[in-house]
């Protein structure tokens, strides 16, 4: 596989959160509202660094076993 495990996991609660953003943003519905000016932009922003760290991270030792067979 071209990712392990834990970077699929990773990747999983970064588009959880990148939804949850969204969805928190839409259900506020207002353009001044805390929530949408403020939290789901922050939540967002997480869920998208979060994606590049996932697909960024590799593992080491996985690497090592996998040059020494």
């Amino acid at each position: 596989m071209f990712f392990s495990a834990f970077n699929y996991k990773l990747l999983g609660i970064a588009v959880l959160l990148i939804i949850g953003g969204f969805a928190a943003m839409y259900m506020e519905n207002q353009v001044d509202g805390f929530i949408s000016l403020y939290i789901s932009p922050i939540v967002v922003m997480a869920g998208y660094l979060l994606v590049i760290f996932a697909i960024m991270k590799h593992d080491r030792q996985e690497m090592e076993e996998e040059s020494i067979d």
